[in-house]
């Protein structure tokens, strides 16, 4: 497991009409725009598609949700993007679209009504050195790593898309933790899960969900040993507690490549695999990855 900071969403109820979008006839660049979310209403920490009809050709399609930059592909019917909902998200989630065709532009706005994510609450006893109050050195070094990660997300929106194919399980092992689950430590609650935990005995293999360029390879505190992949269009994959990596910075890996073994390395109650998915700086229910990728 990983362990990641607290904090106490404000969670909407999900009973209004999960967009509001500007008038098409107001758009002088692109009239007849019109932005639909896959999902109507998507989850808290879940993956999601925004869906552009009508934009002509040619015609130049910018768009932003959550601080974080969209990546428009060409579909039968139009484009569409993938867009991330924080698991923290307060009222609705706003994504903005720019459509230049080629000149005037202008944007259209939707904003999103998320569904409430009931996410369960686990009991875990841990040593006291992981769960106590880190010293001025740790807590230096804490900040130092996830820096290091936040670096990986932010090239991320840089990389070209490497992945064609859908993103696929790195084990096929029984998933032990789900994603979003609060966590009590020692009798206190202090963090969500924010991955999903496989089962696995150290040394069992560890594969790469999709291609991508690997990014970063260290030894962290609360994650062990890492691997962090870059897949390009602002998606990134990470694999932590490793006992062994079997990679190195610089490297591209395609799908399904051995990257590392299950270890127990870091804050961890036994051997398994933690999975991490991020779309950006936003970190997204894995399973809503394997999903949304994998669906036309």
């Amino acid at each position: 497991m990983l362990i990641a900071p607290a904090f106490s969403p404000v969670l909407p109820a999900a009973t209004t009409p999960p967009q509001v979008q500007k008038p098409a006839s107001a758009l002088a660049a692109c009239p007849g725009l019109a932005l639909v979310t896959d999902p109507a209403q998507p989850r808290h920490g879940a993956l999601f598609k925004v869906r552009i009809n009508g934009a002509p050709v040619p015609a130049s399609l910018k768009g932003r949700a959550a601080g974080e930059p969209l990546h428009f592909t060409p579909t039968g019917a139009g484009h569409e993007a993938f867009v991330a909902a924080p698991i923290d998200a307060a009222g609705p989630l706003r994504i903005v679209v720019t459509c230049t065709a080629p000149s005037p532009s202008d944007s259209i706005v939707l904003d999103v009504v998320l569904a409430p994510a009931d996410y369960p609450l686990e009991r875990l006893t841990v040593a006291p050195r992981f769960s106590a109050p880190p010293d001025s050195a740790l807590a230096a070094r804490m900040r130092r790593e996830s820096a290091m990660a936040a670096e990986v997300s932010r090239r991320a929106h840089d990389t070209p898309r490497l992945w064609t194919e859908p993103f696929r399980r790195p084990r096929e092992s029984r998933v032990t933790s789900t994603f979003g689950r609060g966590r009590e430590f020692n009798g206190t609650v202090t963090s969500r899960h924010m991955g999903t935990d496989y089962a696995g005995a150290v040394g069992a293999p560890v594969h790469a969900a999709n291609r991508g360029i690997v990014r970063l390879v260290d030894a962290f505190f609360l994650g062990g040993n890492v691997v962090y992949l870059d897949h390009g269009a602002g998606f990134v994959t990470a694999y932590l507690h490793l006992s062994e990596q079997t990679v190195a910075v610089g490297d591209t890996v395609e799908q399904g490549a051995v990257i590392g073994t299950v270890g127990a390395t870091g804050r961890v109650t036994g051997p398994h695999l933690h999975w991490i998915t991020r779309y950006g700086a936003i970190t997204v229910d894995p399973a809503s990855v394997l999903r949304e990728t994998g669906r036309r």
